[in-house]
């Protein structure tokens, strides 16, 4: 039996995991990625796909070691930021829930890659991979650890272990296509944009639970 602490940890981790993954979306990045990379050889798909996720990584990392002094910079409590990061997370998985990618995910037209273009950075690292979306997912976890260095530890593990999975799916990209059909792809984003919006539902609740307690001094 884990002492409390343990399982608080364990499930702290997992709700980031889930959460993280969601929004990143892997599975929603796939054809995007094929489509990007279907003129060129194994060995430079290969090394574009492993830039784009280290980059990705980083500024994920950025984020989780500096989004604490951020909200505190801006002056933005934990509860506020618990409201508007499950608004946000709730507005992204709309889309998800009719099949498509997430609005705050999907790249611009403009972004799509051209010619000559390192798409390693744009689009894939971003926003594909570490767009808006997992930016304020981030910053919305390092607020709910509020300082506490195994939640935040926890954090760091999850971002680690989503971008292994975005790797492993993209590199098994084409053949993953190939098994499941466009038909399955659809099927995952729909499944997790419903886990997407029931996670943002209980950000928003944690959020007006913590006003209304501080509110009425418990």
């Amino acid at each position: 039996m884990f002492p409390y602490m343990d399982q608080d940890f364990l499930r702290f981790g997992l709700a980031a995991f889930v959460t993280l993954l969601v929004v990143v979306d892997p599975p929603g990045v796939v054809p995007i990625y094929v489509a990007l990379t279907k003129d060129e050889i194994p060995a430079h798909r290969r090394s574009i796909l492993i830039r784009a996720v280290l980059i990705a990584f980083g500024v994920a990392l950025f984020f989780l070691i500096a989004g604490r002094a951020v909200l505190q910079y801006l002056g933005v409590t934990v509860h506020a930021f618990s409201i508007s990061g499950g608004i946000l997370l709730f507005v992204a998985a709309m889309p998800m829930l009719f099949g498509q990618r997430g609005g705050l995910q999907a790249p611009e037209p403009k972004e799509q890659g051209s010619v000559g273009q390192d798409i390693s950075v744009f689009p894939l690292a971003m926003p594909l991979l570490s767009g808006p979306g997992a930016i304020a997912t981030i910053l919305l976890l390092t607020s709910q650890a509020q300082g506490d260095l195994k939640k935040l530890v926890a954090i760091g593990l999850a971002i680690a272990v989503v971008f292994l999975v975005s790797f492993v799916s993209l590199y098994m990209g084409a053949r993953l296509i190939r098994l499941v059909g466009e038909g399955g792809v659809h099927i995952a984003t729909r499944v997790m944009g419903i886990v997407l919006a029931a996670l943002a539902v209980r950000y928003v609740l944690n959020g007006i639970t913590g006003y209304y307690n501080l509110l009425s001094g418990r």
